[in-house]
């Protein structure tokens, strides 16, 4: 292992949220007078902290969401993760590797610690997680593009920034960790290559346990 310290990003990479989360975003978007649909949602908000889409909308149209946007989205993502959340395939098996192989992990999400915890109860991932290795943008204020996130988990375990990897789905997420000054693995499952071109290695479904030797 070339690495001392293992980041995963959550939607996308340990769960399969993305696909639900931007199709309800779009319509709680376009409800509300904002018009997106699914491919604009994954290309403007996939991988982004609550407080980007405020502030993307508001510059876009010059009016803020309701006050109460997080809560209501939320409360409909949380409902479709209870009827059809998953892991992503072979994710269970990556995890087990690295706890047999006694390699540190843990996640490091733009998601508030709540989508995390609902995500990984749903999908029996919560067994891989203990809290001292879940971290939310929700701890540093500022979400993925910024480095703060990475860094911050990485302080957290003693692990020095070059000696971490991440592994992300989206370009704000591979921005954000070569910001960190950290490696990082681009999951190409829902995101063109093209837009991970900084990452420093791509890799489709299935294939992350053999890199991570």
């Amino acid at each position: 292992m070339r690495y001392d310290f293992i980041i995963f990003d959550n939607d996308g990479v340990l769960v399969d949220s993305e696909p639900i989360s931007n199709r309800l975003l779009a319509a709680y978007l376009t409800e509300l007078g904002h018009p997106t649909s699914y491919e604009e949602s994954i290309r403007d908000y996939m991988g982004s902290a609550m407080h980007r889409i405020h502030e993307l909308v508001l510059e876009r149209t010059g009016r803020r969401l309701p006050d109460d946007f997080d809560e209501v989205f939320h409360a409909r993502v949380f409902a479709a993760f209870e009827r059809e959340l998953q892991p992503v395939a072979g994710v269970g098996g990556v995890l087990e590797k690295l706890a047999a192989d006694g390699v540190p992990y843990c996640v490091g999400s733009s998601g508030s610690h709540e989508r995390i915890r609902v995500g990984h109860r749903t999908t029996g991932l919560d067994r891989w997680f203990t809290e001292d290795r879940v971290f939310s943008s929700q701890d540093v204020g500022r979400g993925k593009p910024e480095p703060d996130l990475f860094l911050y988990a990485a302080r957290r375990m003693g692990v020095a920034p070059e000696r971490c990897l991440v592994v992300e789905d989206s370009p704000l997420g591979v921005q954000a960790a070569v910001s960190a000054g950290m490696d990082v693995y681009g999951f190409t499952a829902m995101t063109p290559a093209s837009r991970l071109a900084q990452a420093d290695q791509l890799f489709a479904l299935g294939e992350l346990a053999d890199l991570l030797v």
